[in-house]
């Protein structure tokens, strides 16, 4: 499958609109489009989906692996992967720039055009040449200009690029092109989706068949990554393994692609909705992805589905909450307006939202004893961010050690009965879901 990374100069310079736009313009030239997100984000993804009609892959060496980024690039499924970058092209540990390198995979850089014509010109070529300062093999072959009017405005950007970086479009300046905020990031793609009508005026401004161009196929052995990716989708079709039961709705919405296809490989999944007040499935664990349970605590308190949690909990079930499912386990979850509304009960924990966020960065954890997800000793590498802050109890037990990240007060994991709650967001790569899912036959 060939791909392109849509990359910005920085942040707010329109990524992900121009992201949509791209396999807006490409599907309608006859291509299938495989979206993709550089980093551990599960908002910008939503809205990919949301255009595309399928799940968008999430490529992060951090928590993935290299190899393991691969993988997961191997597991989409079409003519081209549109790559969305996070940040500026080359900030952060793991960069843009990093991800593209790693995947050998072109750069089209989105440049913003509101106040300028030939210094956007100059900007993406200071761009392209930088990578050799970095010493970072990225590959900047075209440019996008957001925010860019067109007739004059766009030739005077096209006619001032060098040969090397070829004029791919622009995004024009339009209020019906911008994507609502909240805490943790955009909207998510069903709450807000751009109107087709916006997203065809911003793809007609998409020369598609030279971004067509542009793309290529990766030059590391796909075909490698392709067997493991076609032998693990097999399996799924007749695993006679546990079933996991998995919350799925506005509260508990931010969950890999990879995790599901993990886990229906390695057993049954069956889905319910705490906030829909959902039995609990007959399963052998469950699973509580992140998400707002914040948005959604009235229902939550009110939900059958969280006090039957709990008793299943307290007899030994296996349960594993991330980031919103740490936040639905404790006792209480107080929201900015001051509300307080009870919880499962199931970790010793009162959690408070707060005005700004409390933990933002990779992390990397080491358990203290074996738990659901890790051996004692093992490292378990994720993603932190939320805000909201957990209160625990004085005698709480905690499962892991933060070697880099913010945690609970330097630890991670608070563990009950067979309950796990964790702020980190881990991907299967990182064998957490493979260890959960063997404990419940333990």
């Amino acid at each position: 499958m060939r791909g392109v990374v849509v990359a910005g100069t920085a942040s707010g310079v329109g990524k992900t609109v121009t992201t949509l736009a791209v396999c807006r313009a490409l599907e309608r030239e006859g291509y299938e489009v495989q979206p993709a997100k550089a980093g551990p984000d599960f908002i910008d993804p939503s809205h990919h989906a949301a255009v595309v009609g399928k799940p968008s892959r999430s490529l992060d060496p951090w928590l993935e692996g290299d190899d393991g980024m691969r993988r997961t690039y191997a597991r989409g499924e079409g003519d081209i992967c549109v790559v969305e970058g996070m940040m500026g092209l080359y900030d952060g540990d793991t960069s843009t720039a990093r991800v593209a390198a790693l995947l050998d995979l072109p750069v089209v850089l989105v440049a913003d055009a509101r106040a300028g014509m030939q210094s956007v010109a100059a900007t993406a070529y200071g761009f392209r040449t930088y990578a050799d300062r970095m010493g970072i093999d990225a590959d900047v072959a075209g440019v996008i200009a957001s925010r860019a009017h067109g007739g004059r405005h766009a030739e005077g950007i096209r006619d001032a690029l060098p040969e090397e970086l070829p004029y791919l479009g622009r995004i024009p300046p339009s209020d019906d092109l911008e994507i609502p905020e909240r805490h943790l990031g955009l909207h998510l793609g069903d709450e807000a989706p751009l109107s087709d009508e916006a997203l065809d005026a911003a793809a007609d401004g998409i020369r598609a068949d030279a971004l067509a161009a542009v793309a290529r196929e990766p030059g590391w052995d796909t075909e490698e990554f392709e067997v493991g990716v076609r032998a693990e989708a097999a399996r799924a079709t007749d695993s006679d393994g546990p079933t996991v039961a998995v919350a799925r709705d506005e509260a508990f919405c931010f969950v890999y692609p990879s995790t599901l296809d993990r886990l229906e490989s390695l057993g049954a999944v069956s889905y319910f909705s705490p906030v829909a007040g959902d039995d609990l499935p007959d399963c052998d664990g469950v699973y509580l992805p992140g998400g707002y349970p914040e948005r959604f605590a009235a229902d939550l308190a009110s939900s059958p589905t969280l006090p039957a949690l709990a008793d299943r909990a307290a007899d030994g079930l296996p349960v594993f909450g991330e980031c919103g499912g740490l936040m639905a386990l404790s006792e209480s979850l107080t929201t900015t307006d001051g509300d307080t509304h009870e919880m499962a009960g199931i970790l010793p924990a009162d959690v408070t939202m707060r005005e700004r966020y409390q933990a933002l960065d990779h992390v990397e954890l080491r358990a203290t004893d074996g738990t659901l997800t890790a051996d004692a000793g093992e490292t378990l590498r994720g993603h932190e961010f939320h805000y909201s802050s957990a209160d625990p109890a004085t005698d709480a037990r905690f499962a892991f050690d933060v070697e880099r990240g913010t945690g609970i007060d330097g630890r991670e994991g608070l563990t009950e009965y067979r309950t796990l709650g964790t702020y980190a967001h881990v991907h299967p790569e990182s064998g957490a879901f493979d260890r959960f899912v063997s404990r419940l036959t333990d």
